[in-house]
């Protein structure tokens, strides 16, 4: 169930987009639970890697890769005003998260943690 074409793809705006998402799902060492749990959000995903997958939405597309010793890394683009639904998103899921937002110089733009 980890895989899904269902689900809306990122939006044009977004997807010629330098990646501006970074951060960590520090206790989610299973990369394929995590996409499982965003597929039945009713977003998309494909594997990307051994371990590894690319999940999408309209405003949202961000590779989840399972890291030994640090969980499963996110790094991806956003729409900006969405960082928070990402957030709550991953709150839902009952997942331990950091996010970091940055603009197109590479500054941080917003963290969150949850």
């Amino acid at each position: 169930m980890d895989l899904s074409d269902d689900g809306p793809n990122l939006d044009d705006r977004w997807a010629e987009s330098d990646n501006n998402l970074c951060g960590g799902l520090p206790d989610s060492r299973d990369a394929s639970r995590v996409a499982e749990r965003f597929v039945q959000a009713g977003w998309r995903s494909r594997s990307s890697s051994w371990e590894g997958y690319e999940l999408e939405t309209s405003w949202c597309r961000v590779e989840a890769d399972p890291v030994d010793g640090c969980g499963t890394l996110l790094n991806g683009v956003i729409a900006p005003d969405r960082l928070n639904d990402l957030a709550a998103l991953l709150t839902r899921f009952g997942l331990r998260f950091a996010l970091e937002l940055y603009d197109d110089e590479g500054g941080l733009v917003q963290e969150i943690k949850g």
